[in-house]
């Protein structure tokens, strides 16, 4: 008799479900909620209208490769803009030379470029997208010049420019 009562407690407290568990399920799809953006498109009209490397970095969060963006060498006064939705991004004015291989700037556009923290290489990086499309920037490091100090660091497939007029 002893045997089976002692079964049957088992049984039900190994069939019971925390209350707890499932708070903390709820708090982690909150955490992961997407963000609404001006502009939204299905990953078929994106597709249908970025080249295979602007989707790459843009909707997928990707990387081009260093020293690879027509973008880099750019000397045109003019402002750099979302590749994905033409949100003006960055001035020319703002533009260095980082040594690094993609497209630096010290300073953004206020207002048009959204942060948001990143851990997918094992550690905390601020990553950029634009405020408008939520498509992926680069990201930003504290070893910029003068006067901000910031190092935006920018995917070139990410940014079409647009001269100024003469």
């Amino acid at each position: 008799m002893y045997k089976s009562f002692f079964m049957m407690v088992l049984l039900l407290l190994s069939a019971c479900k925390g209350v707890s568990q499932e708070e903390k399920n709820t708090m982690a799809n909150a955490d992961t909620t997407e963000k609404e953006f001006e502009v939204t498109k299905t990953e078929a009209e994106w597709r249908a209208e970025l080249t295979d490397m602007e989707f790459y970095v843009l909707r997928k969060a990707a990387t081009e490769n260093p020293f690879t963006s027509d973008l880099l060498d750019n000397k045109e006064k003019g402002t750099y803009i979302c590749a994905g939705c033409g949100t003006p991004l960055f001035k020319s004015e703002t533009k260095f030379d980082s040594g690094t291989g993609w497209p630096s700037f010290y300073q953004e556009i206020e207002g048009n470029v959204a942060y948001d923290i990143d851990y997918k290489i094992g550690y905390a990086r601020t990553e950029e997208h634009c405020a408008t499309c939520g498509g992926h920037l680069g990201h930003v490091f504290d070893d910029g010049p003068e006067p901000t100090g910031k190092r935006h660091c920018i995917n070139g497939a990410a940014l079409d420019f647009i001269p100024n007029p003469e």
